[in-house]
C-alpha cells in the first residue's frame, strides 16, 4: 500500500515527488464521483414512474429529491474536515462502499418510505466520498497537472448532468430484466464495487499536516436545522400548514444563527468550524452564499415539476423527458467555456447576464405552458427557453465562486468553496419543498394550471439572483489565484 502523503496547509506535497500513479488514481477517483454527479438528475425523470410504482403521495414525491439533498449537505463540510485529518483514502473507500450499499437499497425499496430513507444515506455517503476526491487532486497535483485534473472534473461533472438525464430516462424505459426505475439505483452498485477494489489498489493515503479537529456535535446541530427547515415546507401542503411547521421552521433558522454564533468564538480553540464567523462578515461572501442556494432552489424545483408535468400530462415517455431536458444541459456547454474568461473581464456583471437569462428562459418555458392550457403541446416550444436557461446556467454558476473568492482571505477559500457546495444542495433541497409545494398545491386543477402556477416562483427566484450579483464583487480572481 502507498505511503500517506502528508500536505502543509498550502496543500504542497511534503514527499520529494509526486504519486506514480497519480493519474490512475485521479480517474478511478472521478468514476466513483460520477455515481454523485450522475445520480443528482438520473432520479428526475424516473420520479414519475416511482411514484405510480410504489403509490407514493406527493410529498413523498419531494422527500425522495429532498432527502438526498438533504443528507449531502449535512455531511458534506465535516467530512471534508474528517478527510484532512484522518485520512482522505479513508473517508473515500468508505464513502464509496456506502454509496454502493444505500444505491441497493434504493432498488429493492418496497415502499415510498423505505425509499426516503435510503435516498438520505445514500446523499450522507455521496457527500463523505466527493470532498475526499476534490482533496487529493490539491495534494496530488501541481502546477498545471492540478489545473488539468481540476479541469477534467469540471468538464465530468458538467457532462454527468446530461448524461444523468439520458440515462435516467433510458433505463426506466428499457425495463431490464424488468426493473424498471429500479436500474436507475441498481446500476450504481457495479461501478461502486469496482471502484472499491480500484481505489483499494491505486488511490494514495492523502491528508493534511495542520488539520484541525472537525466539530461533529456543530454538524449534527446543522444536520437537525437543516431538516428542521425543510420538514414543515414539504408537509406544510398536506397537513395544512400547521402552527408545528411554522414552530418547527423557526427552530430551525434559529439553530443555524446559534451554530454561526458559537462557532465565530471558537475559531481559536483548534476546533474546524463548520460556518467560519470570519467569512460570513464578508458581504461578498454571504450575498454569493445567497445566489447558489437561490439558484439551487430554482433548478431543483423546476426540473422536480417539469418532469413530473411532462410525463403525467403530456404523455411524454421518461427517455422523451430525458431527451428533452437535455436541450438545458446543451446552453450550458455553449457557454460554460467561455463563463470564466470573460467573468475575468467583467466580472459581477456576466453573473447578472446569466442569472436574466435563466430567468428569461423559464418565462419562455412558462409562457409555453401557459400557451398549451387547451391542447398538449409538443417538444419544440419548450427548447428555445431550455437553451436559454442552460446557456445562462454557465454565465452564473461557473465563475460564481471565482468571483466571490476575490473578496475572501486566502486562508478561507477552501472552507469557502464547502459552504458553497453546502448552500446548493440544501437549497436543491429546499426548491424541491417549496416549488413543489406550491405546485402540489394546484394540481387538484390540473397539471398545466400547476405548474403554470409554479413557474413564476421559479423566475423571480432568479431575477432576484441577478440583483443579489450586483453586490459582489467587480471582478473575478485570475486562474494562478
Amino acid at each position: 500500500m502507498p505511503a500517506t502523503l502528508t500536505t502543509s496547509p498550502a496543500g504542497t506535497p511534503a514527499g520529494p515527488a509526486l504519486h506514480p500513479r497519480r493519474w490512475a488514481a485521479a480517474i478511478v477517483m472521478m468514476i466513483a464521483a460520477l455515481m454523485d454527479l450522475i445520480d443528482v438528475t438520473i432520479v428526475n425523470v424516473a420520479i414519475p414512474s416511482i411514484g405510480r410504482d410504489l403509490g407514493a403521495s406527493e410529498s413523498a414525491l419531494q422527500w425522495m429529491v429532498s432527502a438526498y439533498l438533504l443528507g449531502f449537505a449535512a455531511t458534506l463540510i465535516v467530512s471534508g474536515h474528517l478527510g484532512d485529518r484522518y485520512g482522505r483514502k479513508r473517508l473515500f473507500l468508505a464513502g464509496t462502499a456506502g454509496f454502493g450499499l444505500a444505491s441497493l437499497a434504493c432498488g429493492i425499496a418496497q415502499s415510498p418510505g423505505q425509499l426516503v430513507a435510503a435516498r438520505a444515506v445514500q446523499g450522507v455517503f455521496a457527500a463523505l466520498l466527493i470532498p475526499q476526491v476534490l482533496g487529493s487532486f490539491r495534494t496530488l497535483f501541481q502546477g498545471k497537472e492540478r489545473g488539468a485534473a481540476f479541469g477534467m472534473y469540471g468538464a465530468v461533472a458538467g457532462f454527468a448532468s446530461a448524461v444523468g438525464l439520458l440515462l435516467g430516462g433510458v433505463l426506466t424505459d428499457a425495463d431490464l430484466f424488468g426493473l424498471g426505475w429500479r436500474s436507475v439505483f441498481l446500476v450504481n452498485v457495479p461501478v461502486a464495487v469496482a471502484t472499491f477494489v480500484a481505489g483499494a489498489l491505486l488511490v494514495p493515503g492523502t491528508k493534511e499536516r495542520a488539520a484541525g479537529r472537525p466539530d461533529l456535535l456543530g454538524s449534527l446541530v446543522l444536520a437537525g436545522a437543516l431538516v428542521a427547515i425543510v420538514l414543515p415546507l414539504v408537509q406544510g401542503e398536506s397537513n395544512g400548514w400547521p402552527l408545528w411547521g411554522w414552530l418547527c421552521l423557526a427552530a430551525g433558522v434559529l439553530a443555524l444563527v446559534a451554530l454561526a454564533v458559537v462557532e465565530g468564538r471558537r475559531d481559536r480553540t483548534g476546533v474546524v468550524p463548520l460556518l467560519p464567523a470570519r467569512a460570513f462578515k464578508l458581504p461578498a461572501f454571504s450575498l454569493g452564499v445567497v445566489v447558489q442556494l437561490l439558484f439551487s432552489v430554482g433548478m431543483q424545483g423546476f426540473f422536480l415539476v417539469f418532469a413530473i408535468w411532462l410525463q403525467g400530462s403530456e404523455g411524454y415517455s421518461p427517455m422523451q423527458a430525458g431527451v428533452l431536458t437535455v436541450a438545458f444541459s446543451v446552453g450550458g456547454f455553449l457557454t460554460a467555456p467561455a463563463a470564466d474568461a470573460l467573468a475575468a473581464k467583467f466580472g459581477r456583471f456576466v453573473l447578472v447576464a446569466g442569472a436574466l437569462m435563466m430567468a428569461g428562459g423559464f418565462a419562455w418555458v412558462w409562457q409555453a405552458v401557459s400557451e398549451s392550457s387547451a391542447a398538449h403541446t409538443g417538444a419544440w416550444p419548450l427548447v428555445p427557453g431550455l437553451l436559454i436557461a442552460g446557456a445562462g446556467l454557465g454565465f452564473l454558476v461557473v465563475p460564481l465562486v471565482n468571483v466571490v473568492l476575490s473578496a475572501v482571505p486566502a486562508d478561507l477559500a477552501g472552507g469557502a468553496s464547502g459552504i458553497f457546495s453546502t448552500a446548493q444542495q440544501f437549497g436543491g433541497a429546499l426548491g424541491a419543498a417549496l416549488i413543489g409545494s406550491v405546485f402540489f398545491g394546484h394540481a387538484a386543477d390540473g397539471l398545466t394550471e400547476a405548474l403554470s402556477a409554479a413557474m413564476p416562483w421559479v423566475v423571480a427566484g432568479f431575477v432576484l439572483s441577478a440583483l443579489l450579483c450586483l453586490g459582489l464583487p467587480r471582478k473575478a480572481v485570475a486562474a494562478h489565484e
